[in-house]
């Protein structure tokens, strides 16, 4: 997985989920993974910078089947490692 993140001047906090085709065929299993990182971001993310967009790209269909509490970890790293939490 990889995180684009970028100023916007609309006030306010947007996220995007992207998997592609070339991941997993199937629409419901890209929708269970997009559905998946969306609520880990909701109950997790809440420190995350405003005024900013952020692009999370799935790049493994394995996303899809690792336990919650795992993705959440894979997550966090992956926001702390892009070093767009100065603090957190």
């Amino acid at each position: 997985m990889s995180l684009v993140f970028v100023d916007n001047t609309r006030g306010f906090t947007r996220v995007a989920v992207v998997v592609s085709k070339k991941v997993i065929k199937s629409a419901v299993g890209r929708n269970r993974i997009r559905r998946r990182v969306y609520e880990a971001l909701r109950k997790n993310f809440d420190y995350l910078p405003k005024k900013k967009d952020y692009i999370f790209v799935v790049y493994s269909k394995g996303v899809k089947d690792i336990p919650f509490g795992e993705l959440e970890k894979m997550l966090g790293e992956l926001v702390e490692e892009s070093k767009v939490c100065y603090n957190g």
